[in-house]
């Protein structure tokens, strides 16, 4: 069995049986003291957020996650804006961080760094519950480019190969994890390795590797020609592209940059680009460090965000329709729910 089919399958099983289980800041140049020796935690809890959050679009949504983690705790919250994945992961994983929101592999990637490590809480699906609470990983290449990837009526990776190839970061689930996987699996007789695919030229399967830092970085790479193919995500780059033909996150289906996007996306807008695979990725969690976080601050935290309250809270959940930019859609039942550490364990198969 392909290694892409596992994905698909194994997250498939995880979203099916999940039920019985259970991106203005500035940033700052010093950071809370993390130290939890003898009960002691910190007054300010440090908030630290990814490249693709740190982007200015993002600004409403990051100073209400704060306000609200100020309400619950009744503490200070100073956020972190990152360029690099790397910086986030560590300043969680160290405790100079107490609170970050990560994909499953940065999560994974901080936990093995530091078992204090635990997710928070994370986003549902339509549902309201973890069975559906999935988002999607995307291979992109410009529109007018897509009949090199033909495959009858829909489309193959096969062509990929010699290709200037972007990525987000190597620790990025839905950029990099999740694509590397299914594109090892599709070579199978190659018998490549991730590390076959973070450097490109002659004797690789990429001509040219790009990482664009976020995923925001990624996917210009490929709408500015940097790159012929590119991995990003649905939920990130939707401030800026919409889908314009076939149904949305579907192999296919062909998206717009919007006519008001922002920075870089300015320079590209109405430029158009094409899905040539998408593959269901779990939802990455917002993640703390037990041994820098009161036990009560977690509580209250995660009362208020699994609450009515921010369920209904047009900032974090945003409607269909509304100018806020979130990080996260309200179409039906969407809302923040418990999740254990198993259940990340999808992701965690990807690299063994």
């Amino acid at each position: 069995m392909k290694r892409k089919h596992f994905l698909a399958l194994a997250i498939s099983a995880v979203l099916a049986v999940s039920a019985l289980a259970g991106c203005s800041a500035t940033p700052s140049s010093t950071s809370a003291d993390s130290g939890s020796q003898g009960g002691s935690y910190a007054d300010t809890i440090t908030l630290v957020w990814y490249p693709n959050e740190s982007a200015e679009d993002y600004e409403v949504a990051r100073e209400e996650y704060a306000r609200l983690m100020e309400q619950a705790t009744g503490k200070k919250i100073e956020q972190k804006l990152t360029t690099d994945y790397a910086i986030a992961i560590e300043s969680l994983s160290s405790g100079t961080a107490q609170i970050c929101f990560m994909g499953a592999q940065g999560y994974i990637e901080a936990k093995e760094a530091n078992d204090a490590v635990m997710p928070l809480f994370v986003n549902s699906g339509e549902s309201g519950t973890l069975d559906d609470a999935k988002y999607y990983s995307f291979l992109a290449v410009e529109k007018g480019n897509e009949g090199e990837y033909a495959d009858g009526d829909s489309y193959s990776i096969d062509n990929i190969e010699g290709k200037r190839m972007s990525f987000v970061s190597n620790s990025s689930t839905s950029g990099f994890k999740v694509p590397t996987n299914s594109i090892i699996g599709h070579f199978s007789d190659r018998n490549l390795t991730e590390d076959d695919l973070i450097e490109g030229g002659e004797g690789m399967l990429f001509s040219q590797v790009l990482f664009g830092g976020s995923h925001q970085g990624s996917a210009f790479n490929l709408m500015s020609a940097k790159a012929d193919v590119a991995a990003f995500c649905d939920t990130e780059i939707d401030p800026y592209a919409e889908c314009v033909e076939g149904e949305p996150n579907t192999t296919g289906a062909v998206y717009a940059i919007k006519d008001d996007a922002s920075a870089p996306f300015d320079t590209v807008r109405g430029e158009e680009f094409v899905i040539i695979q998408s593959t269901p990725v779990l939802n990455g969690p917002f993640v703390y460090n037990s041994e820098a976080l009161d036990p009560a601050d977690v509580k209250a935290i995660q009362d208020l965000f699994t609450s009515d309250e921010v369920t209904n809270n047009e900032l974090i959940f945003v409607p269909e329709g509304s100018d806020n930019v979130g990080m996260f859609e309200k179409v039906a039942n969407e809302r923040f729910v418990l999740v254990e550490d198993a259940w990340f364990d999808p992701i965690r198969e990807l690299s063994k």
